[in-house]
């Protein structure tokens, strides 16, 4: 109770519409793909009008990538330990751990399979930048701290390590080894080919 006798209510009317329709939404995304999730359907699922819907998100697309991102920010949090190396491994050990889930595969295989028609189109990027400005402050944090080169592209470097587990889940459909996130990022890191070891007589010249 508060001071004046009036029991609040958490969240309230529409923080309990709106957790309704997300997870309706999640469900018939995971169940169905992006092509197969339909206004209608969400509204059935949450037992929450159509228009409410429409009148707080706009669009079919708008609703699918709130509901994706929510889940995003909930089971791939960006970790902030003071090492991009720790960082980079605890991010990519999530998103292995995600993308092992019968979700995580469903939403992998969905997003690839989607259609090009506009909306489509436009709600898989805005889905993809969104994400990347979150994991790119990984490589940010680095290059402000000295650990990378002022000339690394956030975007291109999370590019490269989260890319093969995406590559392993929809195309070969092999299973993502645990061991795989500190290999990719130390790979990334350090390069395929190792800097020669340096001698007494490397910049001497010809004897």
């Amino acid at each position: 109770m508060t001071d004046s006798g009036i029991r609040p209510r958490p969240g309230g009317r529409s923080a309990r519409v709106r957790r309704a329709v997300l997870d309706a939404t999640l469900d018939l995304f995971h169940a169905f793909g992006m092509n197969g999730l339909t206004v209608a359907d969400v509204s059935a699922r949450a037992g929450v009008h159509e228009t409410t819907i429409y009148r707080r998100w706009g669009t079919r697309e708008n609703l699918m990538i709130d509901a994706l991102l929510e889940e995003a920010e909930e089971l791939l949090p960006v970790p902030d330990t003071g090492s991009v190396r720790d960082d980079l491994i605890a991010y990519l050990t999530s998103l292995v751990a995600y993308l092992s889930t019968p979700h995580g595969n469903d939403f992998d295989r969905a997003l690839a399979a989607a259609g090009d028609d506009p909306a489509a189109s436009q709600a898989r990027k805005q889905y993809w930048n969104t994400r990347y400005a979150r994991s790119g402050q990984i490589i940010t944090r680095a290059i402000d701290r000295g650990e990378l080169p002022d000339t690394t592209n956030p975007r291109h470097a999370v590019d490269m390590l989260v890319a093969p587990l995406h590559f392993k889940v929809v195309l070969t459909r092999e299973p993502l080894d645990p061991g795989l996130p500190a290999r990719l990022v130390d790979t990334i890191l350090h390069g395929l080919i190792a800097p020669l070891p340096r001698n007494d007589h490397q910049d001497a010249g010809p004897l």
